[in-house]
């Protein structure tokens, strides 16, 4: 979306704001279709820095991750700019990969199509 959707962007800024982790979203972006729940920025920054930290080979990129307070702070005043997904799978054909979920951050500018929920799919 060249003109990110306001709906879409309210829904992100009540997440950033509430800091909850339950909002079920369904994305299109790329192509792509991204389902998953919704978290806070400093949340998913958070957690993607604890397993950065945990990995022998990719440790040194977790401080990256790891946002100072203050300019977080300094963004509260302005809408969401991303989407930060969590226990997230990229749906392709029958199949959620990864199988477990995983971590994506999403432009909003870049859906062109979203809905409430997950999707479900088929590991058979």
């Amino acid at each position: 979306m060249s003109n990110p959707d306001e709906l879409l962007v309210a829904v992100a800024a009540m997440v950033e704001t509430g800091q909850s982790n339950q909002m079920s979203l369904t994305v299109v972006a790329g192509g792509a279709v991204i389902t998953g729940r919704l978290a806070p920025e400093a949340v998913w920054r958070q957690r993607v820095a604890e397993v950065l930290t945990d990995s022998d080979r990719l440790g040194q990129f977790s401080g990256i991750f790891t946002a100072d307070p203050a300019e977080l702070r300094s963004r509260e005043d302005r809408p969401p700019t991303h989407l930060h997904f969590h226990v997230a799978r990229i749906i392709q054909g029958t199949t959620g990969i990864p199988e477990t979920g995983g971590m994506y951050r999403v432009a909003i500018q870049d859906v062109s199509a979203w809905t409430v929920g997950d999707v479900s799919y088929s590991d058979h």
